[in-house]
Parts: structure tokens; sequence; C-alpha cells
């Protein structure tokens, strides 16, 4: 069964290009791993240095096992004490129920 991750973020205002950066390297190598579903980022409209991160994955056994591991991660999580002004967030959510808006249909 999936598993989305909900991660916030309180970046030190100096930091937040850096922070950018670096979570973005993340997200993209993890774009390409096997047990990768989605990830989005997300800013707060009223704090340009609060994030969140929205991810999903098929199975959370792997991420602990395998995922939170990678090589590629490294450089942002030894990062992370500067960078931000307190721990992260975690939420961890399982799915009930998921609705796509539909293929817009071709012209005709």
């Amino acid at each position: 069964m999936s598993v989305t991750y909900l991660i916030t973020f309180n970046v030190v205002h100096e930091q937040r290009e850096r922070f950018l950066v670096l979570l973005n390297d993340v997200i993209d190598a993890m774009s390409v791993e096997e047990t990768f579903i989605d990830a989005t980022l997300h800013m707060d409209p009223a704090d340009e240095n609060r994030f969140l991160l929205y991810e999903t994955w098929a199975d959370h056994q792997d991420v602990i096992d395998n995922q939170i591991k990678r090589p590629y991660r490294e450089p942002f999580h030894k990062a992370l004490p500067e960078l931000l002004t307190g721990p992260r967030g975690l939420q961890i959510w399982a799915p009930l129920r998921s609705l796509k808006r539909p293929a817009e249909a071709p012209p005709a």
C-alpha cells in the first residue's frame, strides 16, 4: 500500500536559496526511484520561509530500508541544522481514496 509523507520545514531566511537548491536536487534524484509515485513542494503564502513537502511512495518499508539512506540525500540531511530554525515536522498518511481530474478529450 502506498504512503504519503507530509514534511514541514521552517527555513532560516538567509539559507532559503541554499535550502531550495539542496531539496530540489533530492526531489529530482528521488523522482526516478522505482517506488516513487509523486512529490509536490509547497510554500506557505503567508511565510516564504515555510515549506511543505508532500511525497508519496509505493511502499513505506522500502522508504525506511532504502530510500532514506540513498547517497543523494546526504548533502541535504547534513545541511539541515544550518538551514532550519528547528526540527522538521513529519506526518505519515495512508490513502483511503484518490481522485484525479479526467484527461481532456482530444480535439475532434
